[in-house]
């Protein structure tokens, strides 16, 4: 893989040691650490400073969350034209800097006490400004020409003149009204055309089926397997929050090499709208060899100093492994420390939003569910075309293909960033879990697969599309390949396991799972045949092949673009023609390499070992050529 690594740094302009700066929404500091716990001694009502609710269930949860998303400002530093007309009907126009924005208003910095008078005597204001990718979240992006009505003035010892404005009609409104129509109305029409294209091209494979049963039968059950996915996540429905069901949790978030983002993971964890008493975060650092042991002990720290009447003196802890044990005994750790019956899974380098717990507990209403995926964004999604690509990508795996299996009530991975499991389950699997091999070899990487699978044997697994985290995604070919064969390798193992118990399930569900591993795992074929046997030998463009995936590829594109507005949705035709081309050829690779124990991502012992042996392989054969040439 190193000519691949090579040959992306040559377009990228970016040498493998140079870092890349990952591009973030920046929102502004509260000044309240718990600004969305629930206050114990009512000091404070949920939507204080814009408003108390008085909703019920689903109502409320929905209610408390525009106002938090109404509250939230984000550092920005757009370029604002600015039209005051007078009372007198008088026009006048200037630029200046944006400070800061939200869905409802946005801070202005004023250049000169001219320009400042006009917004203090305008009659009416309208900006015109750009809202730029990244800047705040994903959707959001638009240009926008929207009328707005000055709330306050403030000048600052620097003399810099600052003028807060409130939009006549919220961001999202206006999205909604301009862009959103129009985004959601192309995307139907092409949703609409891209189905009937595959319908049409499958009619085809019908009608030459006595050619080449083995490729025809192939193409035919991708496209049923592909639109049923899409179909059945359409029907998807989040299960409604009832207030009053608030079972114990407890967080568990497993660290190792994160010192840049545990303090953000661990805050967005203990900032959630959940009763105190009910919640409570435990730490566990996998014997860190970078500065991740400070950061949680500083941030530990500082969240009960000034935490003291929402209980988080007895709601933090954290425990540190005396030797690098791996993600399954740092979590393990956690569980047989937890106090409540539920548990919930948080990747080091994953943030949650303020409602995810509320909304992730709500399927374990049902007695028989084991385990619960919430869904996970990309956060760095602006950082480059890369994740961009990943953006997409992580959404139609959840919205869409998560979402259809729990249709069924069958999610066959609850994904590493966000999941809840009950404890008793974990704990009944707790020491298979860990000591988990397969063809004789310790399984390091897939612990969510395998620990789903536990569940999945005797359970309910369920995903909740309303329960959200965002985590950071490579922002390196290098890295996300190697991501991906470990993925890929423990998709094979645990499909291979899974397959065992599965045809319990659901008949549509059980069809659905062994469609869903025969596809992939015959794809390499199929394209090998397609693209290089066919042209060869019957010197045959492969037309209709070639138009199938680019079909499926703009799926996945207006799929994107109809449920999440954002301008990414092109990456998703790109992510499909990326992996036809990549990623396609790792499933090879994932079939003979199951004894591979690195994560490739990040340097654990078993990396540091694998580094370690090619470096002395690298000595040896230098020593070797360096000893023939004398």
């Amino acid at each position: 893989m190193d000519w691949y690594n090579k040959l992306v740094n040559v377009f990228t302009g970016k040498r493998e040691s140079e870092p890349i700066e990952d591009i973030l929404v920046k929102p502004k500091a509260d000044r309240r650490i718990f600004s969305h716990v629930p206050d114990p001694l009512l000091q404070r009502k949920a939507g204080d400073r814009r408003g108390s609710t008085g909703a019920e269930g689903q109502a409320e949860v929905d209610e408390r969350q525009r106002v938090a998303d109404a509250g939230t400002r984000f550092s920005v530093d757009y370029p604002v034209r600015v039209r005051v007309v007078l009372p007198g009907g008088e026009r006048r126009s200037f630029t200046c800097q944006s400070v800061d924005v939200s869905t409802t208003g946005m801070l202005l910095r004023i250049e000169g006490e001219a320009h400042y008078q006009l917004l203090q005597k305008a009659a009416k204001i309208r900006l015109r400004f750009e809202v730029a990718p990244g800047s705040m979240p994903e959707g959001m992006e638009m240009k926008v020409n929207i009328a707005a009505r000055a709330a306050r003035f403030q000048i600052k010892e620097d003399g810099a003149w600052f003028c807060g404005l409130q939009f006549n009609e919220t961001l999202v409104q206006y999205a909604g009204r301009r862009k959103n129509a129009n985004l959601a109305l192309i995307s139907t029409l092409f949703l609409v055309i891209m189905v009937f294209v595959i319908i049409l091209m499958r009619a085809e494979s019908v009608i030459y089926f006595k050619f080449n049963k083995f490729l025809y039968t192939y193409s035919i059950i991708t496209a049923a397997f592909l639109l049923s996915r899409y179909l059945f996540g359409s029907l998807y429905r989040a299960v409604p929050v009832d207030m009053d069901y608030t079972p114990g949790v407890t967080i568990i978030i497993p660290c190792f090499n994160e010192e840049a983002w545990i303090h953000r993971t661990i805050t967005s964890c203990i900032n959630q709208d959940y009763p105190p008493d009910k919640l409570e975060v435990i730490v566990v650092d996998d014997h860190s060899n970078d500065n991740s042991v400070e950061a949680i002990k500083a941030t530990i720290a500082k969240l009960k100093s000034e935490g003291g009447r929402f209980q988080a003196d007895g709601r933090l802890s954290y425990i540190l492994q005396d030797a690098n044990r791996g993600k399954r005994e740092a979590l393990c750790q956690g569980v047989l420390k937890a106090k409540h019956e539920l548990v919930v899974f948080v990747d080091s380098d994953s943030f949650l939003e303020p409602f995810a717990i509320r909304n992730l507990v709500q399927p374990f209403k049902d007695p028989k569910m084991g385990g619960v995926a919430g869904r996970t964004d990309v956060a760095n999604t602006y950082t480059n075309g890369l994740t961009k690509m990943q953006a997409v990508r992580y959404y139609i795996a959840f919205r869409i293909m998560k979402a259809a299996e729990a249709y069924f009530d069958a999610v066959t991975c609850l994904s590493g960033p966000l999941s809840c499991y009950k404890k008793q389950i974990v704990i009944d699997h707790m020491d298979e879990w860990i000591n988990q091999r397969f063809m004789g070899q310790k399984a390091t990487f897939g612990d969510d697969r395998a620990m789903t699978n536990f569940v999945l044997r005797r359970h309910r697994t369920a995903y909740q599309d309303t329960a959200v985290c965002s985590t950071i995604v490579p922002n390196r070919y290098s890295m996300f390949l190697r991501q991906q064969m470990r993925w890929k390798r423990s998709w094979l193992r645990e499909s291979i396991t899974a397959g065992k118990f599965m045809w319990r399930k659901e008949p549509f569900m059980s069809l659905f799972f062994y469609i869903g591993v025969l596809v992939p795992v015959a794809a390499p074929i199929v394209v090998v045949y397609n693209l290089l046997y066919v042209p060869l030998v019957y010197g045959i463009v492969p037309t209709t092949f070639l138009l199938g995936l680019l079909t499926m590829a703009m799926l996945m594109s207006f799929a994107q673009m109809f449920f999440r507005r954002s301008s990414t949705w092109l990456y998703g035709l790109w992510f499909c023609l990326y992996y036809e081309a990549v990623l396609l050829w790792q499933m090879p690779v994932a079939w003979v390499t199951f004894w591979k124990s690195t994560w490739g991502t990040r340097m654990t012992p078993a990396d540091i070992r694998e580094k370690e042996r090619r470096e002395e392989r690298k000595r040896a054969e230098e020593a070797h050529y360096g000893h023939a040439a004398l």
